[in-house]
């Protein structure tokens, strides 16, 4: 419930993506927002008003002259009540409207008299792909950016033109995800973070290996989390089957040392490692280059295990680290005495953070407890989902950075 008790603008220009907004409006008002909506005249061509007054509870507006409001001034007294002015989909027509301050209809009209210190104004574009690539729709994305529109991207697929590329807007959970992202402090803002996630899988031979229970969802959270903060994020995630938060850039590993190479990697241009992936403490010391086979000849065959590298210990003992210039914090996941194993990793891995939970309670599952522990102690994160303990991680590193 993120978007519990905002008030949402929504407004809808004219194209197919009209369809899209319906759930955008159904998926807001289950947050707990109120929406109201905003059509202008092309947008009715696509979704009447009677589809939308139904899914906001709230009556539509699509003109200036609206009898409804006594001083006839709808375009202050709707925009005046937001949170937020969330256009979706916005037409690369209303986006040139938007760049030249016209007001030539309600929605654009209230835009233009909104006060920009205190209603922010959102944009979803959405056109065919011509419209997007076509100059003049950049040169208008950069210039209603540098005015202050946070303009959002576009995704790539089918276009009901059909042709295929980049121009469609962003399917309502991404939008809702934005717009949640968008209300959330930037507490790391100007800062670069880099997350390990998920497990490693050490091979045996070319279909078997070793691995662990980890589904990545709490580094996942986290990434989310510290992207949402403001933070430029980079997630180095093992064999998982996880959709990459919006925002993120992902690079996918599959063993402790493909692990170990990118953490090392990334980590020198980073200021804050959270190291949350469970990375096998072995692997095989040779893999077979065919499938071990079970022929009833004898007994299975023994495997010979060798160290892998302590991915934590090395960046947290890096020299960017040792001055400051790299803040690390570690995980650890335990099936007992939490407290005690946290506190003695945190000591022998020599980061000021350590995360403990217990493994077996969390594996896979979307909610978690989390114990902090730092040089002055414990303090508990009582179990909630793990992107509400990513948030309060994520607040936790900050207020730690501030106060250096």
């Amino acid at each position: 419930m993120d978007l519990h008790g905002k008030h949402i603008v929504l407004g809808l220009t004219g194209g197919i993506a009209c369809y899209k907004a319906a759930e955008v409006c159904r998926a807001l008002v289950k947050q707990g927002a109120t929406v109201q909506v905003v059509m202008t005249e092309a947008a009715a061509q696509f979704i009447t008003p009677v589809t939308m007054q139904a899914l906001s509870t709230r009556p539509v507006y699509d003109s200036q002259w609206d009898a409804r409001e006594r001083n006839n001034m709808p375009h202050i007294n709707l925009s005046r009540e937001a949170d937020a002015i969330l256009i979706a989909p916005c037409s690369a027509d209303f986006m040139a409207k938007l760049l030249h301050g016209r007001a030539d209809d309600l929605l654009s009209l209230m835009c233009l008299a909104r006060p920009i210190d205190k209603v922010p104004l959102i944009i979803a574009p959405a056109m065919n792909r011509e419209m997007w690539s076509h100059p003049a729709t950049q040169r208008n994305l950069a210039q209603l950016r540098a005015d202050g529109t946070h303009v959002l991207g576009v995704g790539n697929g089918d276009q009901a033109c059909g042709e295929t590329g980049d121009g469609r807007m962003l399917e309502p959970d991404e939008l809702l995800e934005e717009l949640s992202a968008f209300f959330q402090p930037k507490l790391l803002s100007g800062h670069k973070v880099v997350i390990t996630a998920g497990p490693t899988f050490e091979a045996i031979d070319p279909v078997r290996g070793i691995s662990n229970l980890s589904s990545g969802k709490m580094g996942f959270a986290i990434a989310r989390a510290a992207h949402e903060a403001g933070a430029e994020v980079s997630l180095i995630a093992g064999p998982v089957a996880l959709p990459t938060p919006r925002g993120v850039r992902r690079f996918d590993v599959k063993s402790a040392l493909n692990m170990h190479a990118a953490a090392v990697e990334y980590a020198q241009t980073a200021s804050i490692f959270i190291a949350t992936a469970a990375v096998a403490d072995w692997r095989p010391a040779a893999e077979s280059p065919h499938k071990i086979k079970k022929d009833g000849s004898g007994p299975a065959p023994e495997l010979v295990f060798v160290e892998n590298p302590d991915i934590l210990a090395e960046v947290a003992a890096s020299p960017r680290a040792a001055e400051g210039a790299l803040f690390c914090v570690g995980f650890a996941a335990e099936s007992h005495d939490l407290l005690m194993h946290a506190t003695a990793k945190r000591l022998r891995k020599s980061v000021p953070l350590l995360v403990g939970n217990l493994g077996p309670a969390t594996f896979g599952q979307d909610d978690n407890a989390l114990l902090l522990v730092d040089a002055n102690g414990a303090t508990e994160l009582p179990r909630n989902s793990k992107l509400h303990l990513a948030r309060q991680l994520v607040a936790e590193i900050a207020r730690r950075l501030n106060s250096h």
